[in-house]
């Protein structure tokens, strides 16, 4: 269950059951109509995944939707226990009369997604520690190095991770929102940003990313899984 599997696979593996592979993990949306039905639905999705979700799964539970994240918590990763899982829980969310569902598009408010917050910094090792003691933040499993980057242990803040500067840049802003998005939303969620008034800054890594801004030079990337195996 430890097998180190591409982006690729994994989002193949799991897109067919209503899941998305974003920023190293997958996640679905439930859509319900009540706080008891969510709470239904997480009663299942927990039963069904049994103790193997323990180390794997988390979940976010509202009276319009509960979003399910399968993630090892041990790699930091997506391994096949939690491809296994998906499918799993995916069967038992239909049993309940529901569906797993990406919401991409039109298909809810938004698309399920995760943001990481880049800092850009000329000495990362120097100022990381800040920022782990600030947010209470904590190291990234399997990555505790100086300028690795921070996550929130309980998963409800966005990651943090520091871009290596070489001189200094006071005619820029230094921070930035990566959002990173299921690769078949992207497209729609470039668009609506631009019919926002936004401008498209470079698309030159895209698929992996596309670097956009707002009307006054400040920066936001939309992040795919795609172009980094």
């Amino acid at each position: 269950m430890t097998l180190r599997l591409s982006r690729r696979e994994i989002s193949d593996a799991v897109g067919g059951s209503g899941w998305r592979f974003v920023l190293g993990a997958v996640r679905t949306s439930v859509p319900v109509t009540s706080l008891a039905r969510a709470a239904e639905v997480a009663a299942r999705v927990a039963a069904t995944a049994g103790g193997e979700g323990d180390g794997s799964l988390w979940m976010d539970v509202r009276g319009d939707r509960v979003v399910l994240t399968l993630q090892s918590l041990a790699t930091g990763w997506v391994t096949p226990l939690e491809i296994d899982l998906a499918h799993r829980l995916s069967a038992a969310v239909s049993e309940l009369g529901l569906r797993a569902d990406p919401e991409i598009g039109d298909q809810g408010p938004r698309s399920v997604q995760m943001v990481e917050i880049a800092i850009d910094a000329l000495d990362i090792a120097a100022i990381r520690p800040f920022w782990k003691a600030v947010m209470g933040y904590a190291h990234e499993a399997g990555a505790s190095g100086p300028e690795d980057a921070l996550v929130d242990p309980v998963g409800q803040g966005a990651a943090i991770w520091f871009q290596q500067m070489d001189a200094p840049r006071p005619q820029r802003n230094r921070v930035h929102f990566d959002v990173s998005v299921p690769h078949d939303e992207a497209p729609l969620r470039i668009a609506a940003a631009l019919a926002a008034g936004g401008m498209l800054l470079s698309d030159a890594a895209a698929p992996a990313f596309w670097v956009l801004a707002d009307a006054e030079g400040n920066e936001a990337c939309v992040t795919t899984w795609q172009g980094r195996d």
